[in-house]
C-alpha cells in the first residue's frame, strides 16, 4: 500500500493575477462604463473595487472570475467538498480505476499532525507492506519506528488485500470498490467562481473543520490571498466559522 500527503493547487494562477481587470470590467457593463477601466492601472482598479464590491457589498460581478484547483485528499473530505454544489467537480473514479492493474491505491492518515517520513518519502510506485512496528520497503528491508497508529495501518493493509482478491475472483473495480475505506486518496478538479471560493474559504479554514480540511484549504487560501489580497487576505483562519460569516460578502 501507498501512503500520501494530501495537497491542493491553483491549476492556472494566471486568471487569478488578472481577476480584478476582469471584474472591474464587468462591473461596469451595468453603468456603460466599461470604458473607464485601464488594466494598466492597478491602483485604479482595486479603488473602484473596493468601493463598488467591498464597501457596497455587490460580490456578484466577483463571479465573472472562476478559478481550477487540483487536489488529492480523501474520500471522507472528497464527500464534505461536493456539498458545495456552486461548483464544478471532475473526481477519480473508483469504478473506472482499476487500482491492481492502472495504480496502486494510495491512502491519507486521518491525523494532519502526525508524519512518517519514511512512509512518505520516495518513489510513490513501490508497495510498502508491514513488518513488526513500522512499514518495510519490500526492496530494501529496511525497518525503522513509525509514528503512525498501527491498528489503522493494518486495518488499510487488509481492505486493500481484499480489494486485490476480489479483482483476481472476477469482480469488476466498481463493485470491489466497496471494501475501500474512506482513507482512500482520491484526486478531484474543483472549478467554481472566486464568490463561492470565498465561500468555501470562509466554511472550510475555520477552528470547526475538519482537521484534514483545514490541511489542504489554509495552504490554498494562502495562495489566492497572495494572488488576490483584495478579495481573500480578510479571512483568518483558524478563527470562529461565526466570526468569518460576519465579513462583509
Amino acid at each position: 500500500m501507498r501512503i500520501v500527503r494530501p495537497y491542493a493547487r491553483l491549476m492556472d494562477s494566471t486568471r487569478l493575477l488578472e481577476a480584478l481587470a476582469r471584474i472591474e470590467w464587468c462591473a461596469r457593463i451595468s453603468h456603460r462604463s466599461e470604458d473607464a477601466a485601464d488594466s494598466s492601472d492597478s491602483d485604479k482598479t482595486k479603488r473602484f473595487i473596493k468601493s463598488v464590491v467591498i464597501e457596497h457589498g455587490d460580490w456578484s460581478v466577483v463571479e465573472h472570475v472562476s478559478a481550477s484547483v487540483d487536489m488529492l485528499v480523501d474520500r471522507g473530505i472528497t464527500h464534505e467538498l461536493v456539498r458545495h454544489r456552486l461548483a464544478s467537480y471532475t473526481q477519480e473514479s473508483t469504478r473506472f480505476v482499476n487500482y491492481e492493474k492502472k495504480m496502486l491505491p494510495s491512502f491519507i492518515y486521518p491525523k494532519p499532525d502526525i508524519e512518517c517520513s519514511r512512509c512518505l518519502a520516495g518513489d510513490e510506485s513501490k508497495r510498502l507492506s508491514v513488518h513488526d512496528d513500522h512499514w518495510m520497503h519490500e526492496t530494501s528491508g529496511c525497518v525503522e519506528s513509525c509514528p503512525y497508529d498501527e491498528t489503522w495501518l493494518s486495518g488499510v493493509a487488509h481492505c486493500e488485500r481484499v480489494y486485490i482478491g476480489l479483482l483476481k475472483k472476477g469482480w469488476r473495480p466498481q463493485e470491489a470498490r466497496s471494501v475501500f475505506p474512506n482513507a482512500l486518496a482520491s484526486r478531484i478538479v474543483v472549478t467554481t467562481n472566486l464568490r463561492n471560493w470565498r465561500h468555501l474559504f470562509i466554511m472550510r479554514t475555520t477552528k470547526e473543520a475538519h482537521p484534514q480540511m483545514r490541511q489542504v484549504m489554509i495552504p490554498l487560501l494562502t495562495e489566492f490571498t497572495a494572488h488576490v489580497p483584495l478579495l481573500f487576505a480578510d479571512i483568518q483562519p483558524d478563527s470562529r466559522q461565526v466570526d468569518n460569516l460576519r465579513l462583509p460578502r
